[in-house]
């Protein structure tokens, strides 16, 4: 599928920007608040005695690992339909809206003073992130076809980055004014409801509903075009994919406890994780303005790019590398995202929003090994500076592996004209 149309954009369907600004703002709140507030706060969470790294460390994977299993059900969900067909054929926008409440509700709740709670409410806010993850991506993709406007879908992969900019920004505003915490967690989790409440009469109705595997449905007569996708072709991308969430994140996971490390004192400590989210969002604009051409090339290119940011901090444990490291590592972040819905989409077209799962699920195999090895690695450093350069080096190397990868899938399974 194209990134691009013709269509100027003064020609572009007036029903098209709602659609593509409701999944921005959906992609904000459960992935720049639900998911990635984590970080900001971590500091003050550090800062406040509530936690420790090693604790962070599980906390951090017991989301990773709730975004995972998520990710799972949106994979089986057509053949967990087949065998009980008295479920409903629930609307992804109604699941999108439950999920854009439950994510405002368990952001709040890690406010509450009992630490023992905290995995399981990280725990869930993962399983939450992934559903709104994989059906705002069907339902805002699938309505911006209709309209003749894909390359549009780009722009809801803006919405993490827009979450991390203003939750990094509120805590940076936080820190300085030395508010607890808890009432990080209260001010970001009022702020998932009220950003949901800009969007949720525009989730309603369509097409676009939970089905059973061999159900028909609006896509059933693309069926043939999985015939030359064969399953080694998915596998490989699939494992591919799973190296961009390892890859990522273990500097997306403690960036400012990094940069506290390398530069402390410095009044930029709190600004690098919205510098973060500034390239996540240009990255995911510039993606929609691409010409046609191979997404596996885009990919291997985002991978590179992501390396040689966490080099960059590596190299030049200054301000300016952190600056350009966080940029680098920005950029390519949702852009991948967008790049692997796509090919997902011209390998199954039929099925894609189970097999954006199965992708999502491999994300977030990658992603729950990040903090569990830093947490290894700190325990048997001699330093904590030590531990977190060994971690970010084999992040580095795993990226590069994976553009590897997708190089040797432009040649063994070329596309065809």
């Amino acid at each position: 599928m194209a990134l691009s149309t013709n269509q100027p954009i003064s020609a572009t369907p007036s029903g098209a920007w709602p659609i593509a600004l409701a999944g921005l703002v959906s992609l904000a709140v459960a992935m720049g608040i639900g998911r990635f507030a984590f970080t900001p706060l971590l500091p003050m969470m550090l800062s406040d005695g509530v936690v420790d790294l090693p604790g962070a460390s599980w906390l951090a994977s017991a989301n990773y690992f709730g975004y995972m299993l998520g990710a799972i059900f949106c994979t089986l969900q057509p053949w967990i339909w087949a065998r009980l067909r008295w479920l409903p054929a629930l609307a992804f926008s109604s699941l999108v809206r439950a999920g854009l409440l439950a994510t405002g509700a368990l952001t709040l709740a890690m406010a509450w003073p009992f630490p023992a709670a905290w995995p399981a409410l990280r725990f869930a806010a993962g399983v939450t992130s992934a559903v709104v993850f994989v059906y705002t991506s069907g339902w805002c993709l699938a309505r911006l076809s209709r309209l003749g406007v894909p390359s549009m879908g780009g722009m809801i992969y803006a919405g993490p980055g827009a979450g991390i900019v203003v939750s990094g920004l509120l805590a940076s505003a936080m820190v300085a004014q030395h508010l607890a915490a808890a009432a990080g967690w209260v001010v970001v989790g009022l702020l998932a409801f009220g950003l949901s409440a800009t969007v949720w009469r525009i989730f309603r109705g369509g097409d676009e509903r939970l089905k059973a595997l061999g159900a028909p449905g609006p896509q059933a007569a693309s069926l043939s075009a999985t015939a030359n996708h064969g399953p080694a072709e998915m596998a490989v991308l699939t494992l591919a994919y799973s190296l961009a969430g390892f890859g990522y994140i273990i500097t997306a996971t403690f960036l400012p406890v990094i940069a506290r490390a390398a530069l402390p004192g410095s009044a930029w400590l709190d600004l690098f994780w919205p510098i973060f989210g500034l390239g996540v969002m240009t990255g995911a604009l510039l993606a929609t303005r691409l010409p046609h051409g191979d997404m596996r090339v885009r990919l291997g290119i985002c991978y590179a790019v992501q390396a040689l940011g966490i080099f960059a901090s590596l190299w030049s444990p200054s301000l300016a590398g952190f600056v350009v490291g966080s940029l680098l590592l920005g950029i390519p972040f949702t852009a991948i995202t967008f790049f692997g819905v796509q090919e997902v989409r011209r390998l199954r077209p039929a099925t894609a929003p189970a097999f954006i799962g199965l992708l999502t699920a491999a994300y977030g195999v990658g992603q729950i090994a990040g903090p569990p090895l830093v947490a290894l690695l700190l325990r048997h450093s001699a330093t904590t500076g030590e531990g977190f350069t060994l971690s970010l080096e084999i992040a580095a190397s795993a990226l590069l592996v994976g553009a590897v990868m997708y190089a040797w899938m432009v040649r063994a399974y070329p596309v065809l004209k």
